[in-house]
């Protein structure tokens, strides 16, 4: 299938409307080649004299009528082709959508929002026009081109076949520009890539770009993107520009021929008047075609340099699957193992832990720390499955966190991120992401287990307020405690707070992990922090130090151990102190 494999089913499903618009199509080129048959006896009978004024308006309706039915045919095919050509899209995009929501965080890792966005607007936008004005243009060119030369040989073939010597040379041009419009093509889709991403990165950080005012060193590499961008076109454009009009060029010479060629025959009496007029009105539907072939090749072109860039994401396959999964397994309860896990990271060849073994009883609280960059996020990640651990490393309940089925380890499992995201919507609908019937007692009841609640009602539309992108209306503070209501909301098995409140002060944070200790009774809590006070009333505490746990247990025994635990919370003492004497 080469570039259409991924949408060949798209157009078998449509076979039947795209059948239905061939057919009203080829009725509306019947209808364009009677036209010129009755113009030509009409002139021909003006010529001897062998019609009355009532013929000729009579003949003059047929043309009105069959151009009427023309119009009407033109509007069901545009209907039918080019209609069906936006479903196709809307089916592609929609492919498109589900296909990266399956794909793992690795892979957005190593592609920019930008690429992603041209593979979702331009790319598709090409594949459209392929099969829509492409397939229009591909079927006249066979419909019209054997017509129109099956009627003009009916005239006279000897002029015939002077009038097409010049059309051979359209083939060889579109062999030579075709493959050149395709790279250059494939090369304007890249830079608008390059563009889309350093124009969406550029506005997604605006507050830091003002805050270190790099207005003009934004601004220079946007132009420079759209300079390119700018480029690429104009390169294109001029291929196309020369393309085109040398293909009217070509086609000129045939009319020119047939004008000199005919217009002899015509005064000699082997052709008629209307002979002559009909074998230029049909030349004239050939030029369409002719000139259509230009344009299928670069429908053909741009939709195929378009399919094979969406190919490459279509084909990538997440890291992340169901494969190995256990679907008898319907819940989590909570317990967590961790046994001998070695990792490194994809395409990488840092070892990340060495040998690390702990575990947590169900309804018990974990918390990790350690120094910045010492692996705490990765084990979450590892966890939850955002990275695969090695097999049997993490266990679940017992189960190899492999068998488990994804749909159940995200339900059960609910992390809050260091990196916080909103959506630019109310903060009801925010918090209520992972339970979209919830009601708004119980939203409200989240609210108030995560210190958010007072907040919220200061705000004038209280629950109904819009946030801003990425929850730019929202304090640091405020953010950190919507995301954690809205992991309280669905009522995990395992709740993670990574790092997730290191934005709040002090008290609040000590209200919270108290309402988090009586609220979660029976249930899994894992805190990563690096204040101390967040995790002194875990049940287990660990540390980790170059990939390994260096220390484990509560936090009684850690500081009894005078190790890197003592010394972390003696020095966040000292800094507490220094700043209560401010």
């Amino acid at each position: 299938m080469g570039p259409f494999r991924h949408v060949i089913k798209y157009v078998k499903k449509s076979f039947p409307r795209i059948l239905l618009g061939f057919l009203v199509l080829l009725i509306v080129d019947v209808i364009q080649l009677i036209i010129p048959i009755l113009t030509k006896n009409a002139i021909d009978r003006i010529q001897t004299q062998d019609i009355l004024k009532s013929g000729l308006v009579i003949i003059a309706a047929q043309i009105l009528g069959l151009t009427v039915g023309i119009m009407i045919m033109r509007f069901f095919w545009r209907m039918l082709i080019i209609g069906n050509s936006f479903i196709i899209e809307k089916l592609i995009r929609h492919q498109f959508y589900e296909h990266l929501m399956r794909l793992s965080q690795n892979f957005f890792n190593r592609h920019k929002i930008g690429d992603l966005m041209a593979h979702a607007t331009n790319d598709l936008n090409a594949v459209r026009m392929m099969f829509g004005f492409g397939l229009i243009a591909g079927f006249d060119i066979i419909v019209m081109t054997i017509a129109s030369l099956s009627f003009m040989i009916g005239i006279n073939g000897r002029l015939t076949l002077y009038a097409i010597i010049p059309m051979p040379i359209i083939t060889i041009s579109i062999l030579y520009f075709g493959k050149r419009l395709q790279k250059r093509f494939g090369q304007v889709q890249e830079s608008f890539s390059s563009m889309s991403g350093t124009i969406q990165e550029s506005i997604s950080g605006i507050r830091v770009v003002k805050a270190f005012v790099q207005e003009d060193q934004e601004l220079e590499k946007v132009k420079e993107t759209s300079k390119d961008y700018v480029q690429k076109n104009i390169s294109m454009a001029i291929l196309d520009g020369v393309f085109h009009p040398f293909m009217g060029f070509i086609i000129s010479i045939s009319m020119l021929i047939t004008l000199i060629l005919g217009g002899q025959l015509a005064i000699n009496g082997t052709i008629s008047i209307g002979d002559f007029y009909a074998f230029n009105s049909y030349l004239g539907m050939l030029i369409w075609p002719m000139m259509a072939i230009g344009m299928v090749v670069n429908h053909y072109q741009r939709g195929t340099a378009s399919l094979k860039r969406l190919n490459v994401i279509f084909d990538a396959e997440p890291q992340i699957s169901d494969k190995d999964a256990d679907h008898s397994i319907k819940e989590i309860k909570g317990k967590i193992e961790i046994d001998g896990l070695n990792f490194v990271y994809p395409d990488s060849s840092a070892q990340i832990f060495e040998n690390i073994n702990t575990s947590i009883e169900k309804g018990k609280t974990l918390a990790i720390v350690g120094k910045t960059g010492c692996g705490k996020s990765t084990l979450i990640d590892l966890i939850t499955r955002v990275y695969n651990p090695p097999k049997n490393s993490v266990l679940i309940d017992g189960h190899d966190v492999h068998k488990i089925p994804l749909e159940v380890l995200h339900r059960d499992v609910v992390m809050v991120p260091q990196d916080i995201f909103l959506f630019s919507e109310t903060l009801a609908n925010n918090i209520a992401l992972g339970r979209p019937d919830a009601s708004r007692e119980e939203i409200a009841e989240a609210t108030k287990l995560a210190q958010v609640y007072d907040d919220i009602m200061d705000f004038e539309h209280k629950f109904d307020t819009i946030v801003g992108e990425r929850g730019t209306t929202l304090s640091g503070g405020q953010k950190q405690r919507v995301a954690i209501a809205r992991a309280l909301l669905c009522n995990p098995q395992v709740l993670i707070l990574d790092d997730a409140l290191s934005a709040v002060d002090t008290l609040t944070e000590k209200n919270i992990l108290n309402h988090l200790i009586e609220y979660r009774q029976n249930k899994t809590t894992i805190i990563i922090s690096h204040r101390i006070s967040s995790v002194s009333h875990a049940d287990k505490i660990i540390v980790i130090d170059e990939g390994k746990i260096v220390e484990s247990g509560n936090h009684l025994e850690l500081l009894a151990l005078n190790g890197i635990y003592k010394d972390l919370d003696d020095k966040q003492k000292i800094e507490e102190r220094l700043e209560g004497d401010f």
